[in-house]
């Protein structure tokens, strides 16, 4: 694991690390939460040979909840430090190792274990209090940070202000796992076939 903490994330420099590799929050576009390949693996390899090419990633589009969420996640990190007692480490990015073709970017970081802080609208910070369970749609994120860190759990935490937070502990899920890192082999190697022929069109 290569942890890059002197990267702010969201800057232009986290955005340029970050070009042409596969990061944990777009795992799902690799592998379904069921371990199978998803059919989005191939436009995510083009979209990532293209970001190689370049240099840099291409700019996409932050909504006003998004921009939002942002604002908030560090008042929601500081309930998480003040609820637990850990201390967070922020970093910009983290790759799996020293190949630098796969990584994430954890919201942070403690001694043995991870954290995903999601900021998310009034009515979906209703919906996961409710469901008081790890939304479908960040597990293969979560699982893939366990992967790539190395660790046995991962903490997501859900804040809105006025509302109880939401905490739940996630456990590391081999099976799944395994099944993601055989779909990231046979990804990345697909991805290096595609960026290779890029270049000799070019």
């Amino acid at each position: 694991m290569i942890i890059i903490d002197d990267i702010e994330q969201g800057s232009p420099e986290w955005f340029a690390l970050k070009a042409g590799v596969p990061g944990a929050s777009s795992f799902n576009k690799i592998v379904t939460t069921k371990g199978e390949p998803s059919k989005q693996s191939t436009d995510y390899a083009y979209q990532l040979a293209g970001e190689r090419l370049i240099g840099k990633q291409e700019e996409s589009y932050s909504s006003f909840a998004m921009t939002q969420g942002l604002e908030r996640e560090a008042e929601a990190r500081q309930l998480y430090e003040l609820m637990t007692g850990e201390t967070v480490k922020q970093v910009g990015f983290v790759f799996k190792s020293e190949r630098k073709d796969v990584g994430c970017s954890p919201d942070g970081l403690m001694e043995k274990k991870g954290c995903e802080i999601k900021c998310p609208m009034l009515k979906t910070q209703v919906k996961y209090l409710l469901d008081g369970t790890l939304p479908t749609d960040y597990f293969t994120q979560v699982q893939g940070s366990m992967w790539v860190c190395g660790f046995n759990e991962w903490e997501f935490f859900t804040y809105y202000p006025g509302m109880p937070p939401l905490l739940i502990t996630v456990k590391r899920d081999e099976q799944f796992i395994a099944k993601l890192e055989k779909a990231m082999i046979d990804f990345i190697h697909e991805l290096n076939k595609i960026y290779t022929e890029l270049l000799r069109r070019v």
